[in-house]
């Protein structure tokens, strides 16, 4: 067998101010061809577990580019198209192939591209023809398209949020393109539209019980190849954007469509109940720091560089300075020219300084103040699970008795090593304040005392209902209140 492989990937909050060239996915990941890490970044596990299952078949992996930007806003046209363009020639030159395997994000938008998933799995199937398999693992944070589903056999998306799972999934992926290959199975894909929009935690219930319940569906039911919720993407403002349930049945499509409408169903009676709660930066502050074991972790949640934005609010830094705040470490503002400065002073000096919430009204103001330049690292990284994100140039500066970390990489908040990479030991403060929605939970949660989810300011679209959105669909939750009409009995 002959199996090509490749991975184009950024998440598109089309709200965010910061723009996506081809310098943004060279900054985060990208690999011509063969040139692929041993480990995985997110979108790229197809890759590193291809190379595994091919080598114990004895089959030929024929590798393309793996690219990966972080996520933000729109993505420049033209790297868009020389991107896809360079997978799609790498196709061709492979061809005949047996099957495609890609890593895919699903929430990309790029200039003139609402979907820019679909056009390219369109492209691969006009190139393969319609008998080859052709699948993809996705982040479920996402918009599944009719254009994405009629190009493509299989899908297969993390069920974690936190998505500490990728790896699990791209196995799974592996797994039914195995068996579609040898003869075992004939993989059907079977959707559901919830009509409405999320967040759906995988760390607190009702989503824990419902992922950990379809999980048990697929391993009881042998008609069942796979299980994905599509949680949708918020801040993409796309016409097919919301929650939709995928079942992948073998050869059972009108099992498959009743079982993705059931379970579709359930989650939408669960609907406005998945979130964490949220407070503001006032109560966040006063609740901290009258905790009496530490560390306590502040999630800034809306000013998350995983959704798109910039990840340059200083709301909370702020207020903890307002409050007189000490052994408080604050993990990452996002300012390159601020980095560049720190790095020509070196470390120990102590310098005026101006930095963050340059990116777009509602992250707060710039911080002015005198700061001392504890350590620079270049090119710093953390952990993800079993990769390690990048966020770029790094300076640790103290203000006030406050460690702040201030990236050139926008990256969300993963892993308490992006504190001690720094030189700062995250064990010994009392207040963590870190960026990320939920991914921080399952390497924080280990460390912290208390966790509390803040919502300051508004750097990111955070209530369907309120957004001003130009092309996502109107008629689905919260926008209105029941669109299936289940609570008059009609579903």
């Amino acid at each position: 067998m002959r199996i090509f492989t490749a991975a184009l990937a950024t998440e598109t909050n089309t709200f965010s101010p910061i723009c996506v060239d081809r310098r943004a996915f060279e900054a985060s990941l990208y690999a011509p061809p063969g040139e692929h890490p041993d480990t995985p970044t997110l979108c790229t596990a197809p890759i590193t577990v291809g190379r595994r299952v091919c080598a114990e078949k004895g089959w030929d992996l024929i590798e393309g580019t793996a690219t990966w930007a972080d996520p933000a806003g729109l993505v420049n046209r033209s790297t868009y198209e020389s991107l896809r363009d360079e997978v799609l020639t790498q196709l061709t030159a492979a061809m005949p192939v047996d099957a495609v395997v890609l890593g895919l994000h699903g929430a990309m938008v790029a200039a003139g591209y609402d979907d820019t998933e679909g056009d390219i799995l369109t492209r691969v199937r006009e190139i393969v023809g319609p008998d080859i398999l052709v699948c993809a693992e996705l982040d479920p944070h996402s918009h599944l398209t009719v254009k994405r589903f009629k190009a493509a056999d299989v899908f297969v998306y993390f069920k974690e949020f936190p998505h500490t799972d990728f790896v699990d999934r791209a196995e799974d992926l592996w797994r039914i393109t195995i068996d579609t290959l040898e003869g075992r199975v004939k993989p059907v894909m079977s959707v559901f539209d919830c009509r409405m929009i999320d967040v759906y935690p995988t760390s607190r219930e009702p989503m824990r019980s419902f992922v950990d319940k379809i999980m048990g569906i697929e391993q009881s039911d042998p008609d069942i190849l796979s299980i994905s919720v599509i949680h949708g993407f918020m801040a993409g403002d796309v016409p097919e954007m919301g929650t939709k349930m995928l079942v992948v049945t073998n050869g059972k499509p009108d099992k498959g469509d009743a079982m993705a409408r059931e379970l579709g169903l359930e989650l939408f009676s669960k609907r406005g109940t998945f979130i964490m709660p949220q407070i503001d930066e006032t109560q966040a502050v006063t609740q901290a720091m009258s905790a009496t074991a530490w560390p306590v972790v502040i999630a800034d949640v809306w000013d998350n560089p995983g959704g798109g934005t910039a990840g340059d609010a200083t709301v909370l830094l702020e207020e903890l300075r307002a409050r007189g705040a000490k052994d408080t470490a604050i993990g990452t503002i996002w300012d390159p020219m601020a980095v560049q400065i720190c790095m020509a002073a070196g470390e120990g000096a102590e310098i005026p300084l101006r930095f963050g919430a340059k990116s777009a009204p509602g992250t707060g103001n710039p911080v002015d103040g005198t700061v001392k330049v504890v350590k620079l690292v270049a090119n710093a990284e953390m952990r993800f699970g079993e990769s390690f994100a990048p966020f770029g140039d790094a300076a640790h500066i103290v203000l006030d008795g406050i460690d702040i970390i201030l990236n050139s990489t926008r990256a969300q908040s993963f892993d308490p090593s992006l504190f001690s990479v720094m030189g700062i030991d995250p064990t010994s403060k009392k207040i963590l304040v870190i960026k990320s929605t939920n991914h921080f939970y399952a390497s924080f949660s280990k460390i912290a005392s208390e966790i509390i989810y803040c919502s300051a300011g508004t750097p990111y679209p955070n209530n369907p209902a309120k957004t001003a959105y130009r092309h996502a669909p109107k008629t689905i939750w919260p926008m209105i209140a029941d669109p299936h009409g289940t609570e008059r009995g009609a579903a």
